[in-house]
């Protein structure tokens, strides 16, 4: 396999252990990552307003304190800039998040 770029690396975040990953990409929609959780609970923050999307999975937020709300694939919700959410997954997920 060969790239036209071989001096750009892909950014790969790691977190809680290793049970969260991801890799950062550039879309038509701006900088994004494509990430796993595994199922467990997770507190994440946020600097910028971010919209992920459930690729495969189910999962519950609670954003900024609010109540639980259930995802499953193809769905996708909003997390306001500055504020922290927590995610329960109920079984391994599979992500896209997008940063504005």
């Amino acid at each position: 396999m060969s790239s036209s770029n071989t001096t750009d690396k892909v950014p790969h975040n790691v977190y809680f252990d290793g049970k969260v990953q991801s890799l950062g990409i550039e879309t038509d929609k701006g900088p994004a990552t494509v990430g796993v959780m595994k199922k467990g609970t997770y507190v994440f923050n946020t600097s910028s307003p971010e919209t992920m999307v459930v690729i495969s999975g189910d999962m519950s937020t609670k954003i900024s304190g609010g109540e639980w709300i259930k995802h499953k694939q193809g769905d996708s919700f909003d997390v306001p800039a500055n504020s922290s959410f927590d995610v329960l997954c109920d079984t391994d997920v599979a992500y896209i998040c997008y940063y504005q």
